[in-house]
């Protein structure tokens, strides 16, 4: 069991301060393939040392993302709370969007298949995402043939712009979005059946 960050030396702290920024920049440009012995390096760190503060990289995964996790239920939560539906669903689908891509390492880790505190967040954030969708469908403003698992679709498309510089990537994921939440209004012409795609399809 690792000490709490209050307890550690400051030598201590400023290390684990430094792996957990490395982590990020490293996740974030490669994707979660990023092997511990590679972000040890990179942090001027022993390998022996971050297996120590951190066991696992699912540890290290969750540690390095937990405030990205919380803005995404943050996001969700705000979004059920706005009195405009399609507004709030689509908020959550712009932003959700520009996390990735910006950010290679956070859409892997949300999407991927970790168990315990991950599993429940991932859970939750969906089971909110759906009750998002139904309201703006309830309002009239979304389709009613929208599929919450049509999330994925968006994240597939979206996840081509991998590797793009940043500042095309952004641009071009905007301009996509706003293509699709086009399509996903009221009034256009109807889609075939909806797939249940699973969110792990995104790291594929």
């Amino acid at each position: 069991m690792t000490a709490e960050p209050s307890q550690m030396r400051a030598d201590a702290r400023e290390n684990r301060a430094r792996v957990l920024a490395v982590a990020r920049e490293l996740f974030a440009e490669r994707g979660l393939e990023v092997p511990m012995a590679a972000i040890a390096r990179h942090a001027g760190v022993g390998v022996a040392t971050l297996y120590r503060r951190f066991p696992t990289k699912e540890a290290l995964v969750m540690e390095a993302f937990t405030e990205q996790f919380a803005l995404c239920q943050a996001t969700i939560e705000e979004a059920l709370a706005d009195p405009d539906p399609w507004r709030g669903l689509r908020t959550v689908i712009e932003k959700v969007c520009l996390l990735q891509a910006t950010d290679r390492g956070f859409t892997a880790a949300f999407v991927a298949s970790f168990p315990d505190m991950h599993s429940e967040v991932r859970d939750r954030t969906w089971l909110g995402f759906s009750a998002l969708v139904q309201r703006a469908k309830d309002s009239g403003q979304l389709r009613a043939d929208f599929s919450p698992h049509d999330l994925t679709l968006v994240l597939l498309a979206n996840g081509g712009l991998a590797g793009v510089p940043v500042d095309v990537a952004v641009a071009a994921s905007q301009r996509l979005v706003a293509y699709l939440l086009e399509a996903f209004r009221t009034g256009t012409n109807e889609l075939p059946p909806p797939v249940p795609l699973s969110l792990d399809l995104v790291l594929r």
